[in-house]
């Protein structure tokens, strides 16, 4: 049974103040791609419709989407929001990564 990713109430917080100047409210998707440095990456975008076989969990009146392929990539993963001296940006915590790169974007699994 795959557990399905946790999205913290400071990731959906920005998001919400994200979309209180928009017009139409976007959800934050969060896939798993091949490539990057370490074999596998995430693409986060912000996007109006979700899919009908995506993963969609809501809270504080938002919505992160995660379409299936991506979901046992993602399984147990916590996705975040940090402000650090680099910048700020959505994170994401995987404990399925064995090895990620130093920006944080690429991973890849054992």
């Amino acid at each position: 049974m795959l557990l399905p990713p946790k999205v913290t109430p400071r990731a959906f917080a920005r998001l919400a103040k994200l979309n209180a100047q928009e017009a139409t409210p976007r959800a934050l998707r969060v896939a798993v791609e091949g490539g990057g440095c370490s074999g596998f990456q995430y693409d986060l975008k912000l996007e109006e419709v979700a899919a009908p076989d995506d993963l969609v969990i809501e809270g504080e009146g938002q919505r992160v989407l995660i379409d299936p392929v991506s979901l046992p990539f993602l399984q147990d993963a916590v996705i975040d929001y940090t402000q650090e001296l680099i910048g700020a940006r959505f994170v994401v915590q995987n404990p399925n990564a064995t090895a990620s790169c130093g920006c944080g974007i690429s991973f890849s699994m054992a």
